[in-house]
């Protein structure tokens, strides 16, 4: 038997199971097979809950940082008023999500489309890179000044990497919590770029929402996608809510959209997942392409 028919007969046999296999996570980066059939229908403006926070609102984030950093991003090229437009085009659509972030620069073009919708409408979610409580607060602070809100819904540790992070910055972990008790924020968490650190938030009870980056062929990962599942099954398990990042691989998936979505899709860990476009046309483009996974 040929090792292409040998793959697809097991692939049959085993059905959504293969998932968690590194031989067909192989299997999908050589393009030897394509991804069994979802067993329900999904859409990208779905309503959602955000693990065990109560927060309500789509499966589809719209993002705001490809290729984000030094306050600046693909979708902060375009413009206030360009990136603004996109998401009002997204909420017209149904989305609910607003992924922003202080270095992406993104919080000026949020908050001119949060001028046009209901704030109870959206979740809005940002994150700080504050290591020390000081700047937590002041960020806190800042954050809802330029994005013209009274309080936050989401609000994460941005790119936690270290294995003792939940030791190392208990004191901005802190002023979080304080933050959620006096209504400034309604949840927190953090987004995680190493599997040491994926780890360490799966066994925190701390983090509510984790923004992990998960894509059948690993790109720009923590760790093969296998190694990831296991830990995301684990933040599953303890009632924590999971938003993937990172689903078509920062562009290395691009031209297998559709598989990259029904494999986010299936694995049954992630509650929302967060897609940068970059017009509307994409944008409407992977709402299409959500609904026929």
């Amino acid at each position: 038997m040929h090792r292409r028919e040998f793959l697809v007969r097991s692939a049959s046999g085993l059905g959504a199971a293969w998932l968690g296999s590194q031989t067909l996570a192989t299997a999908f980066a050589t393009n030897w097979l394509a991804l069994p059939p979802l067993p329900t229908k999904f859409n990208a403006y779905d309503t959602i809950t955000l693990g065990s926070t109560g927060i309500r609102t789509s499966r589809l984030a719209m993002g705001t940082g490809t290729v984000g950093s030094g306050h600046h991003s693909n979708q902060t090229a375009l413009g206030v008023n360009g990136l603004s437009n996109l998401l009002l085009n997204g909420y017209d659509r149904g989305l609910r999500f607003f992924d922003a972030a202080d270095s992406y620069g993104s919080h000026p073009h949020v908050a001119e489309a949060l001028k046009h919708v209901p704030r109870d409408k959206v979740t809005v979610l940002t994150k700080t890179w504050a290591r020390d409580p000081a700047t937590a607060r002041a960020d806190l602070d800042r954050f809802r000044r330029e994005l013209g809100v009274d309080y936050l819904d989401v609000c994460l540790m941005h790119c936690v990497t270290e294995a003792d992070w939940t030791d190392r910055f208990r004191g901005v972990m802190d002023v979080l919590s304080e933050a959620k008790q006096k209504g400034v924020i309604r949840a927190h968490g953090c987004s995680c770029h190493s599997i040491e650190a994926l780890r360490a938030a799966a066994k925190s009870p701390w983090v509510e929402i984790d923004l992990a980056r998960m894509n059948p062929i690993g790109s720009h990962m923590d760790a093969d996608p296998q190694t990831v599942l296991g830990v995301l099954k684990e933040m599953k398990a303890a009632g924590k809510a999971v938003v993937g990042m990172k689903i078509l691989g920062q562009g290395d998936l691009r031209n297998r959209q559709d598989e990259a979505l029904r494999y986010a899709l299936s694995l049954g860990v992630l509650d929302a997942f967060t897609i940068g476009a970059e017009s509307k046309t994409e944008q409407e483009d992977l709402i299409r392409r959500i609904a026929s996974a």
